[in-house]
Order: structure tokens, then C-alpha cells, then sequence
């Protein structure tokens, strides 16, 4: 789950930068595909957190 969660990070990162315009013409093809998400890349690093948590919550040590 920390896989998905690290994942997720990652993708709200390269969302982000997308809908400022900061990857160049890569912008407007990741865009294109995640609209939603390049004008609330905020929605994907909460599902990162749940993932976090509940990759915390599920492992046992």
C-alpha cells in the first residue's frame, strides 16, 4: 500500500505541474486525460494520504 500511496504523491506532482503549464507541451496531453485532477491535483494527494494510512492501519510488526 505504501507503493500506491508513493504512486499517487508522485502522479499529484506531475498534476500539478501540468496545470501550471510547467512541463511544457506534456501540459496539455496530461490535461487532456486528467482535467479534473490538473485543476485539483489536491484530490490525488489525499487519496495518497488515505492510502498512507491505511497502509499504516493494515501492517502488522
Amino acid at each position: 500500500m505504501y507503493f500506491a500511496a508513493v504512486a499517487l504523491l508522485i502522479l499529484s506532482g506531475v498534476l500539478y505541474a501540468a496545470g501550471h503549464r510547467e512541463l511544457g507541451s506534456y501540459s496539455a496531453d496530461v490535461c487532456r486525460y486528467g482535467g479534473m485532477f490538473c485543476d485539483n491535483p489536491t484530490l490525488v494527494l489525499v487519496g495518497a494520504g488515505l492510502a498512507a494510512v491505511w497502509g499504516k492501519f493494515v501492517s502488522i510488526r
